[in-house]
Order: C-alpha cells, then sequence, then structure tokens
C-alpha cells in the first residue's frame, strides 16, 4: 500500500534525462500505487490542451496507461502549468483538483497544494498569479493559434527568469504564518506542497500548541524526486537519472 507525490518536474521536449526518468517511474513504480498526485509544475510550460506535439502526446500516454491500469491520478495545478484543463483531464483519466485539497492519508488528514500561494511575501508573482488565472483572459488565450501562444509563452518564461535573479531566496520561500494559517483552517496536522524546489520534512509546533508537519518536495533538475507514502511512514526518495 504506497501513495506516491510528485511535482516540479519541468517536463520539456529538450529535458530528456528527465523525461526518461518520469517514463521509468510510471511504468515501474507508479504503475503499483494506491494513487498518484501530481503536484504541480508537471510541465516546464503548458500552452493549452489543444497541444498536439509528440511531447504532449507521449505524456498525456503516460497517465492514460496508468489510469487505464486502475491507479487514481490527481492533479494540482502549478505556476507553470495552470493552462490544464479538462480536456487534458479527458485524455488522462486525472482527476484536477483545487488549489488547496483535503485528503485521506491512511486515516491521517492532510492538505495539499502546490505551494505557490504560500509565498507571500513574493507580492510580484502573486499579482501576476491574479492575472494570469482570470478565466477570460485564459480563454482568449486558449484560442489563438499555437504558434503564437509558444512566442507569448517564451517571453513569460524569459521574464521570469530574469525576475527571479533578482529576488531573494527568502521572498520565494514560504511564509510560516500563512502556512499555519492554511493548517489550521482546514483542520489539519500534515500539509504536503511543491513549488519552492527545497525538499525536507519540516516538524513545528504552530502558534496554538499544535505539532505539525509540512513536507516539501522536491525538483526533477538533476535527479527524480518522490514522496512515498505507507500507513505506517512518508518518506522522500530520489530516483537517479541512469544511463542514456
Amino acid at each position: 500500500m504506497t501513495t506516491l507525490f510528485i511535482s516540479d518536474l519541468h517536463l520539456s521536449p529538450n529535458t530528456t534525462d528527465i523525461n526518461r526518468c518520469f517514463t521509468q517511474f510510471m511504468r515501474n513504480e507508479a504503475i503499483h500505487a494506491d494513487a498518484l498526485y501530481v503536484l504541480g509544475d508537471l510541465f516546464d510550460f503548458w500552452v493549452g490542451d489543444d497541444d498536439s506535439s509528440d511531447f504532449a502526446k507521449q505524456v498525456r500516454a503516460e497517465f492514460k496507461q496508468l489510469t487505464d491500469r486502475g491507479v487514481p491520478c490527481f492533479f494540482v495545478k502549478g505556476n507553470r502549468d495552470f493552462l490544464v484543463g479538462q480536456r487534458f483531464a479527458k485524455q488522462t483519466g486525472m482527476t484536477l483538483l483545487g488549489d488547496e485539497t483535503v485528503i485521506d492519508l491512511y486515516g491521517r488528514k492532510a492538505v495539499i497544494l502546490h505551494g505557490d500561494t504560500l509565498c507571500t511575501e513574493d507580492t510580484q508573482y502573486l499579482a501576476f498569479r491574479a492575472k494570469v488565472n482570470q478565466p477570460w483572459l485564459q480563454w482568449v488565450f486558449n484560442r489563438l493559434p499555437m504558434m503564437l501562444k509558444r512566442k507569448i509563452v517564451g517571453k513569460i518564461q524569459q521574464g521570469a527568469r530574469d525576475t527571479k535573479q533578482s529576488k531573494s531566496l527568502e521572498i520565494m520561500d514560504v511564509t510560516q504564518s500563512e502556512v499555519e494559517d492554511v493548517m489550521t483552517a482546514h483542520n489539519v496536522d500534515l500539509m504536503i506542497h511543491g513549488h519552492t524546489h527545497r525538499p525536507n520534512t519540516h516538524r513545528f509546533t504552530s502558534s496554538n500548541q499544535q505539532a505539525m508537519t509540512r513536507i516539501v518536495l522536491g525538483d526533477w533538475y538533476e535527479q527524480g524526486s518522490i514522496l512515498s507514502c505507507d500507513p505506517h511512514s512518508l518518506t522522500l526518495e530520489t530516483r537517479p537519472f541512469g544511463e542514456k
């Protein structure tokens, strides 16, 4: 009995090692899981559910093979794949979740999320997030020609890279008070998220003296990163990229 969590793979046609590790994980490990949760930024940037590239088709096929075998798959949108929609869900058999979702993890309640909304000091990013998640703007973008969408995405990505270089690490990390507020609001003592690329298990006591645990998933830039949960443990694990 195992439930798996992944996030921040940042898959693209150019991430050959990551793509290979992802495929091996899906076929050799996820296939045996009770469930798989993807907590955002599966893609380096998802341009829309109408992406018909070979890369997009292959990723969709991996999830479809998994769900067809009876493994439930759940997806929380990240800041790189906020354009994932119901068409993608239908094609893959995945279930799209909201920004914050409480799940039952072998009898223990946990709140899961991508993690970007916890970084409340990064006001510039949160303003950008609010803008691009407006339904009318996404409706317009999704109806643009694919070539134009890719050009727009390219500019957004370059702007994000330039902005990130000027930000302090503290601004891009979570705000502890927001973590506690979210956990308290959902009445849980366990939170699981990604986004910050700082894999760790944080145990702390809240302001109301409750013991809490926050688990941060790792990125897949240099190796695969997985949270493996069973009825008795929660373990952060890595997977080497291996031979080509």
